[in-house]
């Protein structure tokens, strides 16, 4: 049985959630981490993968892609996008065949280039790992919470990256509906029936974007009443902003400029990420930098007013999403009964003082502000299982933008429709009906470009509709379409068929009063059936099988070169330890169980194992270690073998004195009962003496 897992795929750092034991677990990582970082590296020999990335991430600056998130499904000539993107960058982004961009890098000793959907795949695979060895159970459904900002091509390539990975993305979900959901589904005190709806406003700020989302709460029940974003407001920017200032300030006070060089700089920014959190807490933050480059140490310090000055541009955008929510609402800050924050980058004091002036309401922290996303789509992924029962609970989430649908103009004096208003509520159907000549193809789009995020692209998907069939004398068919905005937000035509007129003899109800014997009537009505069912060939975003099949191929081969190289070091590491092991018990323990010719022979092949293991076996095959690990082990068992049957006989003679000892205890403790019970029955058959003397007999 899979267990349902949650994903909240964040830009710095991840959290993974699962549904189980009747409850939502956040699952820790191999260092025992609830987060995990977002972070793909790439070695000599293979891949470091989340905890593994950023531990080599200062060494290995360029050859680990960050920001998985915000390059998957970038375009790279959208030169303001892409700009934005590249400062925060430290591996090279380069333009793929598609236009889109990747990220080429050094692997292996060769120069290899991958596409944000393989990068994100390849990290999708390591925390169904993390799971997998967590939760001891398959993995295999997922729900995937993404920035409500994302276009239809970026969902399909998260689900496609999710494929690639060996999971089944169940649902791609808003992140702050996730969220949202958490918060219905825990919370107990929502309102019923016919009372007012619990109105609640979720501020989430995270390492990239922020996001305001205004819901409707009722016991079991969540809608969406309006969402805005700022896609260019997070930690990265308070982070990128202190680098800057001490960018100025060592270029002053050491003569070295950080920005040309890419290790420096992002030792420069894991030591300013600190500083903000410090100031979280604190009112000033020294930072201190070993040899950030030419040697050279580097200190000094910020306090809060400082920081608030240097990140002044931010500030004054902190209320657009929320006054741009609150219209889409159609509500006032008066009808706000609770503002719930969430993500690590509210935690600045400042950021929660605007947000509170913004709203005029104290804040609400009831949700764990880094886990709550998690949770919310693991219960999302449990309501798909088809063996998990839990509680009702409907959501309803929001269409950022206005969906139409076009047509070949055959018949129809229109050949286009908007079909899903913006602003309307998703998962929905609509049901249309044309009528057809001939086969016939269709087309999704956004009905207002201009109201599009940048980069973002107008045209949604293509269906060619085949199978269209004319009677004799028949000019035109209809055709019956069921188009569906689907949970994810994908656009999908999810049924196409054709109609056809049939008459058909129905009975006419008798009158009450009717003689019992009275013959049924009936009419001639004419009904609409369902006739063929047409065939529905699309053209999404989806990668196409035979290229998902490959990228599924290669990312197994690649996820096996990382398996056999762990375990390549896992032998080479058991060699050595066994090595010193061996050579250190000869002297000691083994010490008397060797006789003199087999010391100096082991000690001769310890030496030159040792020898060979520095040497030409630094860097061999994982058989060669094994090998030469069973050669040692031949001779050093076999003396072990001797030193542990010693053990044993004292073991074995320490337990027979012990059996001994408490075999002469109980016999002992026998005899001495023995002896009190014959005591006892002495003194009872003694005839006892009268106040004279005599014996009283009766």
């Amino acid at each position: 049985m899979s267990t349902p897992f949650g994903l909240d795929f964040g830009n710095n750092t991840s959290v993974l959630a699962v549904a189980r034991n009747r409850g939502i677990d956040v699952i820790v990582n191999e260092v025992s981490n609830r987060s995990t970082p977002t972070l793909v590296g790439f070695g000599p020999k293979n891949r470091y993968l989340g905890e593994a990335a950023k531990t080599k991430e200062t060494s290995n600056v360029k050859n680990t892609v960050r920001n998985l998130k915000r390059i998957i499904g970038l375009e790279y000539d959208d030169k303001e996008e892409f700009s934005k993107e590249a400062k925060f960058s430290t591996s090279k982004l380069v333009k793929l065949d598609d236009g889109k961009v990747g990220a080429q890098v050094q692997l292996a000793g060769e120069q290899q280039t991958f596409s944000a959907v393989q990068l994100s795949a390849m990290f999708f695979n390591r925390v169904k790992n993390t799971v997998q060895v967590e939760t001891k159970s398959a993995i295999n459904d997922v729900c995937i919470a993404v920035p409500v900002w994302y276009s239809e091509e970026q969902r399909y390539n998260v689900a496609d990256a999710a494929k690639i990975a060996g999971l089944n993305p169940v649902r791609i979900v808003n992140d702050i509906t996730a969220a949202g959901v958490s918060y219905g589904v825990f919370k107990t005190d929502l309102p019923e029936g016919d009372a007012k709806p619990r109105i609640v406003a979720f501020v989430d700020i995270g390492h990239a974007n922020y996001t305001c989302s205004i819901m409707s709460f009722k016991k079991g029940e969540l809608k969406v009443l309006g969402t805005a974003f700022d896609k260019h407001f997070g930690g990265r920017d308070f982070d990128h902003a202190i680098t800057e200032h001490f960018a100025d300030e060592f270029k002053t006070k050491y003569k070295i400029d950080i920005r040309t060089n890419a290790k420096a700089y992002n030792r420069v920014m894991i030591a300013a990420e600190k500083v903000k959190k410090v100031l979280s807490a604190n009112t000033t933050s020294p930072i201190s930098v070993e040899s950030v480059m030419d040697d050279i140490d580097c200190s000094s310090q910020l306090s809060r007013d400082e920081l608030e000055e240097l990140v002044k541009p931010l500030l004054q955008r902190v209320t657009e999403p929320i006054t741009k929510a609150l219209a889409q609402a159609k509500l006032t800050t008066k009808d706000i009964d609770f503002v719930e924050i969430i993500g690590g980058t509210t935690r600045i004091p400042t950021l929660k003082d605007s947000i509170s002036k913004a709203f005029d309401k104290p804040l609400s922290t009831t949700l764990n502000q880094d886990e709550a996303i998690a949770k919310g789509a693991a219960f999302i992924c449990a309501i798909h299982s088809p063996t998990l029962r839990v509680r009702p609970f409907k959501f309803e989430d929001l269409h950022n933008y206005s969906v139409s649908y076009s047509w070949d103009k055959q018949v129809e004096d229109e050949d286009h429709l908007e079909v899903f208003p913006g602003n309307s509520t998703f998962p929905s159907t609509k049901l249309i009906t044309l009528y057809r000549t001939e086969d016939f193809k269709m087309k999704a789009y956004y009905s207002h470009s201009k109201h599009l995020p940048r980069g973002v692209s107008k045209n949604i998907a293509k269906w060619d509709i085949k199978g269209i069939k004319l009677d004799d004398g028949q000019e035109s068919v209809p055709v019956k379409l069921k188009l569906r905005c689907d949970p994810s937000g994908f656009h999908i035509i999810e049924d196409a068929y054709t109609l056809e007129d049939v008459t058909v003899k129905e009975e006419i109800p008798l009158p009450d009063d009717a003689p019992e014997d009275a013959e049924p009537e009936y009419k001639e009505v004419t009904k609409t059936i369902k006739k063929d069912k047409l065939q529905i060939i699309p053209h999404t975003f989806a990668l196409g099988s035979h290229i998902l099949n490959s990228l599924i191929e290669k990312e197994n081969d690649m996820y096996n070169q990382d398996k056999l190289v762990a375990e390549t070091e896992d032998r080479k590491n058991a060699l050595e330890e066994y090595i010193y092991n061996l050579r250190s018990k000869l002297e000691g323990d083994y010490a008397d169980f060797a006789s003199d010719e087999e010391k100096s022979k082991l000690r001769d092949m310890l030496d030159k194992a040792e020898d060979w293991l520095y040497d030409e076996g630094d860097d061999t095959t994982k058989a060669k270690y094994v090998a030469k690990y069973e050669e040692l082990a031949s001779i050093g068992n076999v003396i072990k073998g001797r030193y542990m049957a010693k053990e044993q006989e004292k073991i074995d003679a320490l337990k027979a004195k012990e059996e001994a000892k408490k075999a002469a205890a109980m016999a002992e403790k026998l005899a001495a009962e023995a002896k009190a019970k014959k005591e006892e029955k002495t003194e009872e058959e003694t005839p006892e003496l009268d106040a004279d003397g005599d014996m009283d007999l009766d």
